[in-house]
């Protein structure tokens, strides 16, 4: 059964075979004019253009989409959906990769999946961020011993400026147990 939350493209089509159909709806008249590459300010870093990737996807090569790091560079700044001449909902789409993306759990993408997820699961049990908990949940996560050595150095001058907390992780009060439990049923309803 596939959820869906509000905001969130449905990626089912009946049989589940076709995950970009719904991403190349969003970009099927595209004209291929290179205004969404002109207008991007992340272009740069990009191994391919907004504009070869909306080719990629309409010509179905899933494989190719998400080896490259395009739509995961995307800051959802909107510029290419404001000047695209044929108001197309190009940020949406680039959100739409994302989320099949974090989905089907690619690897390449599992960092930044396991950061989020980290980041929510401190937020859920205290209504708030606790950096020094956000951070040990995430390297626990990573399972990497020597990832957070690598941070030692910055955390140790932030402690020390008072910016960050030395905290033990804990269950906390559950400040916003209600709102992530409605959120939850909200995705399970059809």
């Amino acid at each position: 059964m596939t959820t869906k939350v509000k905001g969130e493209i449905d990626f089912s089509d009946g049989a589940g075979s076709d995950d970009l159909a719904p991403v190349r709806k969003m970009v099927q008249a595209c004209i291929q004019c290179g205004t969404c590459t002109g207008s991007c300010p992340n272009e740069f870093a990009m191994d391919a253009t907004p504009r070869r990737l909306w080719r990629l996807v309409l010509s179905g090569q899933k494989e190719e989409i998400f080896q490259s790091k395009t739509f995961s560079l995307c800051s959802a700044c909107y510029y290419c959906t404001l000047r695209c001449p044929r108001g197309l909902p190009l940020t949406e789409a680039m959100g739409a990769l994302k989320q099949i993306a974090a989905r089907e759990g690619l690897s390449q993408y599992r960092q930044s999946s396991l950061f989020y997820k980290s980041f929510l699961e401190s937020v859920r049990r205290h209504g708030r961020l606790r950096e020094m908990e956000f951070m040990t949940l995430y390297f626990n996560a990573m399972k990497n011993p020597l990832l957070p050595l690598r941070f030692a150095a910055l955390g140790m001058k932030l402690m020390l400026k008072g910016k960050v907390a030395l905290q033990i992780p804990s269950k906390g009060n559950g400040a916003l147990a209600a709102l992530f439990r409605k959120a939850a049923e909200l995705e399970e309803a059809p």
